[in-house]
C-alpha cells in the first residue's frame, strides 16, 4: 500500500483570512485575503520565507477603501490563478462582505509576473450583476477563453480574451444551484448563517489538461458537474440548448475549489472529512490523504515539479457561521504536497 502524502505546512496567518494560492513557474507563491468580516490589510500578497508577505503588485493597489474607484484597485481579492504560461490571473468580485458588487468593479485582472506589472483587465458591468460574486477562474491559453463561476447567484461566465466578448451561462440550470435538499453538515452542524442554511452555488471549476472539458459544482452540495468548452465558446447555441450539453457526474463530495493535474485527475477537497480527494477520468475516487489541519481546504495550484498546492480558509470557523463566535483556534494555512504517481 502507497504511503500517505506528507503535508508541508509553507505558510501560517494567525490574523488575516485567506482564500487561494498560486504557485508559478519559478516557485514563487502567492495569496489573497477577500474583504470579509474580521481583520483585514492587503488583498494580493506574494509570500515569501519566515511568513514574510509583500501586497502585489504593489502597494498602491491594496489601499482601496470605501470611496474610491474600484476598477484599478483591488477592492475583495476571491481568488488567484497562474496559467500554463506563467501568467498571473486574478478574480476580484468586488463585493465587500458578500453583500453587493461595489461600483460596478467586478473583473478579472492579468498580470505579468516577469515585469509584475497589470497587462489587462476585464469587467463584468452588464454581465454580471451587482448580486454577484465571482468565485473562480481556469484559462485556455491555447484558445483564448477564462471561464469563471458565480457562486451568489449561480453561473458560469465565459470570457474571449482576443475579443473581449463576455457572457454569462447556464443561470437557470440546476447544475450552478445548490441542491435546496441538500444537508451539508460540518463540524457536526449544518452549515448556516443567521438561522438559515446557507447555499453557495458554482464555486469550484477546472479545466482538463487538452481545454476540452470544465468541470463545476456548487459548494453546499455534493454534485458535480462538467461540460465540453466547445459549448460553452459556441456563440450560436441558445440557453435551453446549452442547458441539454451539461452533464451530470453524479454525487460525490462537498468541495470548495478543485484543480486537474497533467493526466487529467480531479482532485477536491473533502470539507466535511478534511481529506483530498482525487477523481481519475473514469470517475473512480481516491483519498489521497486526511489529516484535520485540512480545515476548510478552498484553493489549490499544481507547480511544474507535481507538488499540490492546498490553502485551508476555515470558512466554517467564521462568526458569521456561528451565531457570532469565532470558533477558529489555529493559523490560516497553505500546505503543499508530492501529487502521488
Amino acid at each position: 500500500m502507497a504511503e500517505e502524502p506528507k503535508l508541508e505546512l509553507l505558510f501560517a496567518d494567525d490574523t488575516y483570512q485567506l482564500t487561494g494560492v498560486a504557485v508559478s513557474k519559478q516557485g514563487r507563491l502567492f495569496t489573497n485575503y477577500p474583504l470579509w468580516p474580521g481583520s483585514h490589510k492587503y488583498s494580493l500578497v506574494e509570500v515569501f520565507a519566515n511568513n514574510e508577505v509583500k501586497p502585489y503588485p504593489n502597494l498602491e493597489m491594496n489601499t482601496w477603501k470605501e470611496g474610491d474607484k474600484g476598477k484599478n484597485k483591488w477592492v475583495c481579492v476571491q481568488a488567484v490563478y497562474i496559467d500554463d504560461t506563467d501568467a498571473m490571473w486574478v478574480v476580484d468580485p468586488a463585493c465587500p462582505f458578500m453583500e453587493q458588487v461595489y461600483d460596478n468593479s467586478h473583473k478579472l485582472v492579468k498580470i505579468n509576473l516577469q515585469t509584475n506589472q497589470v497587462e489587462k483587465t476585464w469587467c463584468f458591468e452588464g454581465i454580471a450583476s451587482d448580486k454577484s460574486y465571482l468565485n473562480d477562474v481556469r484559462v485556455d491559453t491555447s484558445r483564448g477563453f477564462a471561464y469563471l463561476t458565480n457562486s451568489n447567484e449561480g453561473g458560469i461566465v465565459v470570457v474571449d480574451l482576443n475579443s473581449g466578448k463576455i457572457k454569462q451561462v447556464l443561470q437557470k440550470h440546476y447544475s450552478v444551484k445548490s441542491d435546496p435538499a441538500f444537508k451539508f453538515i460540518i463540524d457536526g452542524k449544518e452549515f448556516a448563517k443567521k438561522g438559515e442554511p446557507a447555499k453557495m452555488h458554482s464555486d469550484g471549476i477546472a479545466l482538463t489538461p487538452d481545454g476540452l472539458y470544465l468541470y463545476y459544482k456548487p459548494l453546499t452540495d455534493n454534485k458535480l458537474y462538467r461540460i465540453k468548452t466547445q459549448y460553452l465558446r459556441n456563440s450560436i447555441l441558445t440557453g435551453e440548448e446549452l442547458e441539454k450539453e451539461v452533464e451530470d457526474l453524479g454525487a460525490f463530495i462537498t468541495t470548495d475549489g478543485m484543480i486537474c493535474d497533467k493526466q487529467g485527475n480531479l482532485y477536491l477537497g473533502d470539507l466535511q472529512e478534511s481529506s483530498i480527494v482525487k477523481i481519475s477520468p473514469e470517475l473512480k475516487v481516491t483519498t489521497v490523504v486526511q489529516d484535520e489541519k485540512l480545515i476548510w481546504p478552498d484553493s489549490y495550484s499544481i507547480s511544474d515539479d507535481d507538488y499540490l498546492y492546498i490553502s485551508c480558509s476555515q470558512i466554517q470557523k467564521q462568526p458569521d457561521y456561528n451565531e457570532g463566535e469565532n470558533k477558529r483556534t489555529t493559523p490560516y494555512t497553505i500546505y503543499r504536497m508530492k501529487i502521488p504517481s
